[in-house]
């Protein structure tokens, strides 16, 4: 950097609003996958397989949740192929269990 010539501004620098977005999704959709993943594991740990196969249910229900509050967060349609990515956590524990 020479004196008396600063570096130029970023133009596509994020606004106080936009940063504030990504953190709350991020946050949000971690903290749920969380639990997905919690219940994927607690699945693994049942005894019967009726409690196994309801777990995964139920953790695919709260991944598919995660990303459709990302989804809501930064005002996208609700109905999106990201939705998808909330079914891995019990897709990897069903494959891993049976």
């Amino acid at each position: 950097m020479t004196p008396g010539a600063p570096r130029p501004v970023r133009r596509e620098s994020m606004s106080l609003g936009n940063v504030q977005r990504w953190v709350l999704s991020t946050l949000a959709a971690t903290t749920i996958l969380h639990l997905a993943i919690g219940l994927v594991v607690a699945a693994a740990f049942a005894d019967r397989l009726d409690a196994k196969i309801g777990l995964l249910v139920i953790g695919a229900a709260f991944g598919v949740i995660a990303f459709a509050t990302a989804l809501i967060i930064h005002q996208h349609r609700l109905l999106s192929a990201w939705l998808v990515l909330g079914l891995v956590p019990s897709l990897v524990g069903a494959y891993v269990i049976f």
